[in-house]
Protein backbone atom coordinates (compact mmCIF):
# COMPACT_ATOMS: atom_id res chain seq x y z
CA UNK A 1 0.00 0.00 0.00
CA UNK A 2 1.70 3.46 -0.89
CA UNK A 3 1.04 6.07 1.48
CA UNK A 4 1.36 10.00 0.31
CA UNK A 5 1.92 12.00 2.94
CA UNK A 6 1.06 15.53 2.55
CA UNK A 7 3.62 18.64 3.08
CA UNK A 8 3.83 21.06 5.65
CA UNK A 9 1.76 23.72 3.07
CA UNK A 10 -1.66 23.29 1.82
CA UNK A 11 -2.27 24.87 -1.56
CA UNK A 12 -6.24 25.21 -0.42
CA UNK A 13 -7.60 28.60 -0.69
CA UNK A 14 -7.10 29.83 2.98
CA UNK A 15 -5.69 26.52 4.75
CA UNK A 16 -2.02 27.40 5.22
CA UNK A 17 -2.55 26.23 9.56
CA UNK A 18 0.93 24.57 10.82
CA UNK A 19 0.11 20.70 11.07
CA UNK A 20 0.31 19.59 14.25
CA UNK A 21 -0.13 15.51 14.66
CA UNK A 22 0.25 15.87 18.75
CA UNK A 23 -3.15 17.68 18.82
CA UNK A 24 -6.42 15.99 18.90
CA UNK A 25 -7.93 16.81 16.55
CA UNK A 26 -6.92 14.26 13.81
CA UNK A 27 -9.71 12.05 11.32
CA UNK A 28 -9.87 9.45 8.82
CA UNK A 29 -12.70 9.25 6.19
CA UNK A 30 -12.62 5.86 4.65
CA UNK A 31 -14.39 5.62 1.07
CA UNK A 32 -15.55 2.42 -1.17
CA UNK A 33 -17.10 3.21 -3.80
CA UNK A 34 -19.58 1.39 -6.50
CA UNK A 35 -16.39 0.72 -8.57
CA UNK A 36 -15.33 -2.10 -6.27
CA UNK A 37 -11.83 -1.22 -6.97
CA UNK A 38 -11.05 -0.89 -3.11
CA UNK A 39 -10.77 1.62 -0.42
CA UNK A 40 -9.48 5.02 -0.03
CA UNK A 41 -8.55 6.16 3.73
CA UNK A 42 -7.15 9.69 4.15
CA UNK A 43 -6.08 10.95 7.52
CA UNK A 44 -6.90 15.11 7.97
CA UNK A 45 -6.27 17.50 11.10
CA UNK A 46 -9.85 19.11 11.18
CA UNK A 47 -9.91 22.13 13.65
CA UNK A 48 -13.01 24.28 15.07
CA UNK A 49 -16.42 23.24 15.56
CA UNK A 50 -18.65 25.14 13.55
CA UNK A 51 -18.88 26.28 9.72
CA UNK A 52 -17.73 29.69 10.30
CA UNK A 53 -13.97 28.31 12.37
CA UNK A 54 -13.89 25.12 10.17
CA UNK A 55 -10.12 24.66 8.98
CA UNK A 56 -8.43 21.37 7.71
CA UNK A 57 -4.83 19.87 6.59
CA UNK A 58 -4.64 16.67 4.56
CA UNK A 59 -1.80 14.49 6.66
CA UNK A 60 -1.85 11.39 4.40
CA UNK A 61 -3.58 9.06 1.91
CA UNK A 62 -3.78 6.36 -0.02
CA UNK A 63 -5.93 3.87 -2.16
CA UNK A 64 -5.99 0.13 -0.80
CA UNK A 65 -7.06 -2.08 -3.85
CA UNK A 66 -9.19 -4.88 -3.16
CA UNK A 67 -7.23 -8.46 -4.51
CA UNK A 68 -9.18 -9.67 -7.54
CA UNK A 69 -10.43 -12.48 -5.33
CA UNK A 70 -12.05 -10.40 -3.01
CA UNK A 71 -13.68 -8.14 -5.41
CA UNK A 72 -15.09 -10.93 -7.49
CA UNK A 73 -16.94 -11.55 -4.31
CA UNK A 74 -18.42 -8.23 -4.27
CA UNK A 75 -19.62 -8.11 -7.77
CA UNK A 76 -20.56 -11.95 -6.84
CA UNK A 77 -22.89 -10.24 -3.57
CA UNK A 78 -23.90 -7.54 -5.68
CA UNK A 79 -25.77 -9.65 -8.11
CA UNK A 80 -26.44 -12.55 -6.48
CA UNK A 81 -25.67 -12.50 -3.01
CA UNK A 82 -26.79 -14.63 -0.46
CA UNK A 83 -28.09 -13.72 3.14
CA UNK A 84 -24.80 -15.70 4.21
CA UNK A 85 -23.00 -14.17 1.30
CA UNK A 86 -23.69 -10.77 2.51
CA UNK A 87 -23.28 -11.22 6.20
CA UNK A 88 -19.88 -12.61 5.99
CA UNK A 89 -18.94 -9.64 3.75
CA UNK A 90 -20.19 -6.94 6.42
CA UNK A 91 -17.49 -8.60 9.49
CA UNK A 92 -14.62 -9.65 6.76
CA UNK A 93 -15.16 -5.60 5.03
CA UNK A 94 -14.61 -3.99 8.82
CA UNK A 95 -11.67 -5.80 9.04
CA UNK A 96 -10.84 -4.44 6.00
CA UNK A 97 -11.68 -1.01 6.59
CA UNK A 98 -9.35 -1.66 10.24
CA UNK A 99 -6.35 -2.84 8.58
CA UNK A 100 -6.51 0.49 5.73
CA UNK A 101 -7.07 2.66 8.93
CA UNK A 102 -3.91 0.98 10.86
CA UNK A 103 -1.60 0.80 8.18
CA UNK A 104 -2.67 4.77 6.74
CA UNK A 105 -1.99 5.83 10.59
CA UNK A 106 0.82 3.79 11.23
CA UNK A 107 2.87 5.77 7.93
CA UNK A 108 2.94 8.81 9.86
CA UNK A 109 3.62 7.48 13.36
CA UNK A 110 -0.59 8.04 15.01
CA UNK A 111 -2.05 5.37 16.65
CA UNK A 112 -5.48 5.00 15.52
CA UNK A 113 -6.92 4.81 19.05
CA UNK A 114 -5.64 8.58 19.24
CA UNK A 115 -8.13 9.46 16.49
CA UNK A 116 -10.85 11.82 17.31
CA UNK A 117 -13.28 9.46 14.67
CA UNK A 118 -13.14 7.26 11.44
CA UNK A 119 -15.91 8.80 9.13
CA UNK A 120 -16.40 5.38 7.40
CA UNK A 121 -19.27 5.26 4.45
CA UNK A 122 -18.90 1.98 4.05
CA UNK A 123 -19.56 -0.54 0.75
CA UNK A 124 -22.80 0.35 -1.31
CA UNK A 125 -24.72 -2.82 -1.90
CA UNK A 126 -28.05 -1.75 -3.03
CA UNK A 127 -29.56 1.81 -3.37
CA UNK A 128 -32.83 2.74 -3.74
CA UNK A 129 -34.00 6.23 -3.85
CA UNK A 130 -37.47 7.30 -3.26
CA UNK A 131 -40.33 7.43 -5.59
CA UNK A 132 -43.73 7.71 -5.26
CA UNK A 133 -44.78 4.11 -4.21
CA UNK A 134 -41.32 3.39 -2.17
CA UNK A 135 -39.98 5.67 0.79
CA UNK A 136 -36.29 5.01 -0.32
CA UNK A 137 -33.49 2.46 1.25
CA UNK A 138 -29.88 2.30 1.38
CA UNK A 139 -27.44 -0.62 2.15
CA UNK A 140 -23.73 -0.20 3.51
CA UNK A 141 -21.71 -2.89 4.37
CA UNK A 142 -18.35 -2.80 6.85
CA UNK A 143 -19.26 -3.75 10.27
CA UNK A 144 -18.58 -0.20 12.49
CA UNK A 145 -18.22 -2.51 15.63
CA UNK A 146 -15.18 -4.57 13.81
CA UNK A 147 -13.72 -1.47 12.43
CA UNK A 148 -13.91 0.36 16.18
CA UNK A 149 -12.18 -3.20 17.25
CA UNK A 150 -9.78 -2.72 14.68
CA UNK A 151 -8.41 -0.06 15.43
CA UNK A 152 -9.40 1.08 18.78
CA UNK A 153 -11.30 4.06 17.24
CA UNK A 154 -15.16 5.86 17.11
CA UNK A 155 -16.18 5.11 14.29
CA UNK A 156 -19.15 7.58 12.22
CA UNK A 157 -20.77 5.18 9.64
CA UNK A 158 -24.34 4.95 7.94
CA UNK A 159 -24.61 8.32 7.15
CA UNK A 160 -26.78 8.13 4.42
CA UNK A 161 -29.67 6.40 6.53
CA UNK A 162 -31.27 9.72 8.19
CA UNK A 163 -31.52 11.57 5.04
CA UNK A 164 -33.55 8.89 3.15
CA UNK A 165 -35.38 8.61 6.73
CA UNK A 166 -36.81 12.20 6.20
CA UNK A 167 -37.58 11.91 2.57
CA UNK A 168 -34.53 12.49 1.12
CA UNK A 169 -32.20 10.34 -1.88
CA UNK A 170 -29.41 10.01 0.82
CA UNK A 171 -26.83 11.08 -1.92
CA UNK A 172 -24.85 12.97 -2.76
CA UNK A 173 -23.56 13.54 0.90
CA UNK A 174 -20.61 15.43 -0.29
CA UNK A 175 -22.17 18.28 -1.12
CA UNK A 176 -21.78 20.18 2.38
CA UNK A 177 -17.64 18.64 2.86
CA UNK A 178 -17.04 20.36 -0.85
CA UNK A 179 -19.23 23.95 0.47
CA UNK A 180 -16.77 24.04 4.04
CA UNK A 181 -13.53 22.93 1.62
CA UNK A 182 -13.48 24.12 -2.06
CA UNK A 183 -15.24 27.20 -2.25
CA UNK A 184 -13.67 30.23 -4.31
CA UNK A 185 -13.86 33.72 -3.38
CA UNK A 186 -14.22 34.95 -7.06
CA UNK A 187 -15.40 31.50 -8.88
CA UNK A 188 -18.54 29.41 -9.76
CA UNK A 189 -16.90 26.15 -9.67
CA UNK A 190 -18.66 22.66 -10.25
CA UNK A 191 -16.74 19.20 -8.81
CA UNK A 192 -17.78 16.64 -11.05
CA UNK A 193 -16.88 13.03 -9.27
CA UNK A 194 -16.04 10.27 -11.95
CA UNK A 195 -16.51 6.81 -9.31
CA UNK A 196 -18.78 4.05 -10.24
CA UNK A 197 -21.76 6.94 -10.28
CA UNK A 198 -20.86 10.59 -11.07
CA UNK A 199 -21.80 13.32 -9.57
CA UNK A 200 -21.82 17.01 -9.52
CA UNK A 201 -21.57 19.08 -6.64
CA UNK A 202 -21.71 23.43 -7.95
CA UNK A 203 -20.25 25.83 -5.36
CA UNK A 204 -21.08 28.92 -5.23
CA UNK A 205 -19.07 31.94 -4.68
CA UNK A 206 -18.31 32.31 -0.97
CA UNK A 207 -20.33 34.73 0.37
CA UNK A 208 -23.08 34.28 -1.77
CA UNK A 209 -26.77 33.34 -0.90
CA UNK A 210 -27.10 31.33 -3.28
CA UNK A 211 -28.34 27.48 -2.91
CA UNK A 212 -25.41 24.85 -4.28
CA UNK A 213 -26.76 22.35 -6.27
CA UNK A 214 -25.90 18.88 -5.65
CA UNK A 215 -26.84 15.66 -7.29
CA UNK A 216 -26.07 12.63 -9.53
CA UNK A 217 -25.36 12.95 -13.28
CA UNK A 218 -25.51 9.25 -14.59
CA UNK A 219 -22.72 6.63 -14.67
CA UNK A 220 -18.65 7.46 -14.21
CA UNK A 221 -16.87 4.12 -15.22
CA UNK A 222 -19.15 1.46 -13.96
CA UNK A 223 -20.40 0.40 -17.50
CA UNK A 224 -16.98 0.69 -18.68
CA UNK A 225 -15.76 -1.03 -15.86
CA UNK A 226 -18.24 -3.70 -16.48
CA UNK A 227 -17.56 -4.23 -20.26
CA UNK A 228 -13.92 -3.79 -19.83
CA UNK A 229 -14.06 -7.13 -17.73
CA UNK A 230 -15.57 -9.16 -20.37
CA UNK A 231 -13.88 -7.55 -22.83
CA UNK A 232 -10.91 -9.36 -21.37
CA UNK A 233 -12.27 -12.37 -20.06
CA UNK A 234 -12.15 -10.31 -16.14
CA UNK A 235 -8.96 -10.21 -16.57
CA UNK A 236 -8.76 -6.36 -16.56
CA UNK A 237 -11.37 -4.30 -14.29
CA UNK A 238 -11.24 -1.09 -15.62
CA UNK A 239 -9.90 0.20 -19.26
CA UNK A 240 -6.48 1.48 -17.92
CA UNK A 241 -6.01 4.95 -19.52
CA UNK A 242 -8.67 4.75 -21.40
CA UNK A 243 -6.85 2.33 -24.09
CA UNK A 244 -9.80 0.13 -25.12
CA UNK A 245 -11.87 3.15 -25.54
CA UNK A 246 -9.04 4.82 -28.00
CA UNK A 247 -9.27 1.65 -30.42
CA UNK A 248 -12.73 1.72 -31.01
CA UNK A 249 -15.68 3.62 -32.81
CA UNK A 250 -18.54 4.87 -31.26
CA UNK A 251 -21.95 3.21 -32.32
CA UNK A 252 -24.35 5.68 -32.74
CA UNK A 253 -27.48 3.77 -32.62
CA UNK A 254 -26.84 2.27 -29.12
CA UNK A 255 -25.57 5.69 -27.69
CA UNK A 256 -28.94 7.20 -28.72
CA UNK A 257 -30.79 4.22 -27.37
CA UNK A 258 -28.65 4.65 -24.32
CA UNK A 259 -29.43 8.43 -24.02
CA UNK A 260 -33.23 7.82 -23.94
CA UNK A 261 -33.15 6.73 -20.49
CA UNK A 262 -35.41 8.78 -18.02
CA UNK A 263 -33.24 8.89 -15.33
CA UNK A 264 -31.39 11.65 -17.39
CA UNK A 265 -34.50 13.71 -17.60
CA UNK A 266 -35.17 13.77 -14.26
CA UNK A 267 -34.61 17.26 -12.65
CA UNK A 268 -32.40 17.35 -9.61
CA UNK A 269 -32.61 16.09 -6.84
CA UNK A 270 -31.89 12.65 -7.69
CA UNK A 271 -29.50 9.64 -7.45
CA UNK A 272 -29.12 6.53 -9.09
CA UNK A 273 -26.44 3.29 -8.98
CA UNK A 274 -25.86 -0.16 -10.41
CA UNK A 275 -29.24 -1.10 -10.25
CA UNK A 276 -29.58 1.38 -13.18
CA UNK A 277 -26.60 1.93 -14.53
CA UNK A 278 -24.42 -1.64 -14.04
CA UNK A 279 -24.27 -5.19 -15.26
CA UNK A 280 -27.85 -5.91 -15.76
CA UNK A 281 -27.94 -2.42 -18.49
CA UNK A 282 -24.84 -4.47 -20.36
CA UNK A 283 -26.84 -7.59 -20.83
CA UNK A 284 -29.92 -5.52 -22.38
CA UNK A 285 -27.52 -3.77 -24.38
CA UNK A 286 -25.78 -7.48 -25.90
CA UNK A 287 -29.43 -8.38 -26.27
CA UNK A 288 -30.76 -5.99 -28.00
CA UNK A 289 -28.05 -4.72 -30.52
CA UNK A 290 -26.15 -8.42 -30.81
CA UNK A 291 -22.73 -6.36 -31.29
CA UNK A 292 -20.42 -9.38 -32.50
CA UNK A 293 -23.12 -10.27 -34.86
CA UNK A 294 -23.65 -6.99 -36.03
CA UNK A 295 -19.90 -6.18 -36.54
CA UNK A 296 -19.43 -4.16 -33.38
CA UNK A 297 -16.51 -5.01 -31.20
CA UNK A 298 -15.50 -4.90 -27.66
CA UNK A 299 -13.71 -1.66 -28.23
CA UNK A 300 -16.62 0.19 -30.22
CA UNK A 301 -19.14 -0.98 -27.11
CA UNK A 302 -16.58 0.48 -24.59
CA UNK A 303 -15.66 3.71 -26.95
CA UNK A 304 -19.58 4.31 -26.61
CA UNK A 305 -20.05 3.79 -22.80
CA UNK A 306 -17.16 6.37 -22.41
CA UNK A 307 -18.77 8.64 -24.77
CA UNK A 308 -22.63 8.44 -22.89
CA UNK A 309 -20.83 8.90 -19.71
CA UNK A 310 -19.42 11.90 -21.01
CA UNK A 311 -22.57 13.20 -22.87
CA UNK A 312 -24.18 12.30 -20.08
CA UNK A 313 -22.36 14.96 -17.77
CA UNK A 314 -23.22 17.78 -20.44
CA UNK A 315 -26.53 17.32 -20.60
CA UNK A 316 -27.00 17.86 -17.25
CA UNK A 317 -24.49 20.16 -16.97
CA UNK A 318 -26.12 22.20 -19.76
CA UNK A 319 -29.40 21.95 -18.40
CA UNK A 320 -29.07 22.93 -14.71
CA UNK A 321 -25.46 24.15 -13.88
CA UNK A 322 -24.26 26.33 -16.58
CA UNK A 323 -27.26 28.19 -16.20
CA UNK A 324 -26.40 29.50 -13.18
CA UNK A 325 -22.89 30.98 -14.17
CA UNK A 326 -19.47 28.16 -14.37
CA UNK A 327 -16.24 29.39 -14.63
CA UNK A 328 -14.74 25.94 -13.56
CA UNK A 329 -15.46 22.03 -13.40
CA UNK A 330 -12.73 19.92 -11.66
CA UNK A 331 -12.89 16.10 -12.30
CA UNK A 332 -12.39 14.24 -9.31
CA UNK A 333 -12.18 10.03 -8.33
CA UNK A 334 -11.22 7.16 -10.16
CA UNK A 335 -12.48 8.17 -13.83
CA UNK A 336 -9.71 11.35 -14.01
CA UNK A 337 -7.39 8.81 -14.65
CA UNK A 338 -8.81 7.36 -17.90
CA UNK A 339 -7.49 9.91 -20.46
CA UNK A 340 -10.21 8.55 -23.46
CA UNK A 341 -13.05 9.72 -20.92
CA UNK A 342 -11.33 12.77 -19.42
CA UNK A 343 -11.23 14.46 -23.23
CA UNK A 344 -14.68 13.02 -24.20
CA UNK A 345 -15.75 15.47 -21.19
CA UNK A 346 -13.62 18.23 -22.33
CA UNK A 347 -15.00 17.90 -25.93
CA UNK A 348 -18.82 17.65 -24.75
CA UNK A 349 -17.67 20.67 -22.46
CA UNK A 350 -15.87 23.43 -24.65
CA UNK A 351 -17.71 25.89 -23.21
CA UNK A 352 -16.18 25.80 -19.54
CA UNK A 353 -12.76 25.32 -18.32
CA UNK A 354 -11.91 21.71 -17.68
CA UNK A 355 -9.50 20.77 -15.20
CA UNK A 356 -7.70 18.10 -13.26
CA UNK A 357 -8.56 17.58 -9.86
CA UNK A 358 -5.21 17.61 -8.77
CA UNK A 359 -5.41 21.52 -9.42
CA UNK A 360 -7.60 22.15 -6.20
CA UNK A 361 -4.27 21.03 -3.92
CA UNK A 362 -5.40 17.27 -3.40
CA UNK A 363 -5.28 14.09 -4.72
CA UNK A 364 -8.32 13.57 -6.69
CA UNK A 365 -8.84 9.98 -5.42
CA UNK A 366 -9.09 11.24 -2.42
CA UNK A 367 -12.00 14.02 -2.50
CA UNK A 368 -15.32 11.42 -0.97
CA UNK A 369 -12.90 9.85 1.72
CA UNK A 370 -11.59 13.52 2.55
CA UNK A 371 -15.83 14.67 2.73
CA UNK A 372 -16.25 11.41 5.01
CA UNK A 373 -13.59 12.32 7.98
CA UNK A 374 -15.62 15.83 7.49
CA UNK A 375 -19.08 14.67 7.74
CA UNK A 376 -17.54 12.56 10.77
CA UNK A 377 -16.23 15.64 12.53
CA UNK A 378 -19.87 17.02 12.03
CA UNK A 379 -21.34 14.67 13.72
CA UNK A 380 -19.23 15.18 16.52
CA UNK A 381 -20.12 18.80 17.03
CA UNK A 382 -23.84 18.16 16.31
CA UNK A 383 -23.78 19.85 12.87
CA UNK A 384 -26.66 19.16 9.86
CA UNK A 385 -24.82 17.91 7.08
CA UNK A 386 -27.12 17.19 5.00
CA UNK A 387 -28.40 19.58 2.79
CA UNK A 388 -32.34 19.37 2.07
CA UNK A 389 -32.31 21.27 -1.28
CA UNK A 390 -29.58 19.08 -2.60
CA UNK A 391 -30.76 15.53 -1.62
CA UNK A 392 -34.66 16.82 -1.56
CA UNK A 393 -34.94 15.40 2.23
CA UNK A 394 -37.70 17.49 4.28
CA UNK A 395 -35.17 19.13 6.57
CA UNK A 396 -31.59 19.51 7.90
CA UNK A 397 -30.35 16.20 9.90
CA UNK A 398 -27.20 15.33 11.88
CA UNK A 399 -26.04 12.31 9.82
CA UNK A 400 -24.55 8.93 10.59
CA UNK A 401 -24.21 6.85 13.75
CA UNK A 402 -21.39 6.69 15.96
CA UNK A 403 -19.04 3.27 17.51
CA UNK A 404 -17.58 4.07 20.27
CA UNK A 405 -13.72 3.30 20.19
CA UNK A 406 -11.80 1.59 23.35
CA UNK A 407 -11.82 3.57 26.62
CA UNK A 408 -8.29 5.45 26.91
Amino acid sequence: MNVAVSSEKSSIEGNERILDLSSRNLFVGLMSGTSLDGIDAVLVEICGTTEDDFSWKQVAFTSRPYDKEYRSQLYRAIEQGTPELLCQLNTSLGEQFGSAVCELCGSVGVEPSELRAVGSHGQTFWHIPPSDVYRGSTLQLGDPATLAECTGATVISDFRSRDMAVGGQGAPLVSWPDLLMFTSADRYRALQNLGGMANVTWLPRKGSEENLVAFDTGPGVSLINEATRRATNFKEDFDRDGTLASQGSVNEHILSYLMDDPFLKIPPPKSTGRERFGSHLIDRIIERFEPERNGVSWQDLIATLTVFTARTISQAYRSWVIPKGLDEIFLLGGGVHNSSLFKAIKEELQVVSVRHGSELGIDPDAREALAFAVLAWGYLNGLETNIPFATGGSGGRILGSMTPGLVR
